[in-house]
């Protein structure tokens, strides 16, 4: 790995109505703010909040204005998740998006262990997100619960991966010990974890980030906040 600046956005989220124009503005405020950052991550369904009756088709408008943004600010973009519902069968899926600085797609991944019974519902998703960033490293995605279950991480840091990106929506007692699993992660798997959660309805904040000795290199507190850390 190289150096490479990842920031985190810890933001209110609204529950009833759309949070895309606030992360989207958020956006433009961190890169005039912090021109350096090469990648960008918001928390677990920042978009529009924990409500599946949001749920949209996999190809929408909102993914394409993130699109336009990423590739407005010429970064790599993972907007939090979104409930994203399969065309066929109705299924809906807690799902991220990876785009690269071209705007692109590159990836989509859906959470494999939703919280129940807060995705009562919400099917789960099989397939492990791995992508590389060029002349980088290589880069992971799990989504809240996942990190809980070792599992996991293994199959993700057995691929190689170096970073592990981890949007989160926690608003109860666990988030507490989200913090300790983060350090504990990171340290057991030697990797990078980018743990960001939102604000509201989104969460109870504490974002973090932690280096693969389990040192905690950001804790953000119970407000708003945007953090880039350069990792090596």
């Amino acid at each position: 790995m190289t150096p490479f600046a990842i920031a985190g956005v810890q933001m209110y989220v609204n529950a009833l109505q759309s949070n895309v124009d606030g992360m989207i503005q958020r956006l433009d405020i961190l890169m005039a703010r912090f021109p350096w950052t090469q990648m960008v991550l918001f928390s677990e369904l920042a978009p529009f909040g924990p409500l599946d009756k949001f749920a949209l088709p996999p190809e929408n408008e909102t993914i394409e204005r993130f699109q336009e943004a990423a590739r407005k600010h010429r970064v790599w973009l993972i907007p939090g998740s979104m409930f994203l519902k399969h065309p066929e069968d109705g299924r809906i899926y807690n799902t991220s998006v990876v785009i690269n600085p071209e705007g692109e797609v590159i990836r989509r991944y859906a959470k494999m262990f939703p919280f129940r019974p807060y995705e009562e519902g919400v099917a789960a998703g099989t397939e492990f997100c791995v992508f590389d960033v060029p002349d980088v490293g290589r880069f992971g995605l799990s989504i809240c619960y996942d990190i809980w279950f070792p599992e996991t991480t293994r199959q993700l840091t057995a691929q190689g991966v170096e970073v592990l990106l981890h949007p989160v929506l926690t608003g109860t007692t666990d988030r507490d010990a989200e913090l300790a699993i983060a350090r504990a992660t990171a340290a057991q798997f030697q990797c990078y974890i980018f743990d960001v959660n939102g604000l509201g309805a989104g969460g109870t904040g504490k974002s973090c980030v932690v280096d693969p000795t389990s040192m905690v290199l950001h804790q953000s507190a119970g407000q708003e906040d945007m953090f880039p850390i350069e990792v090596d």
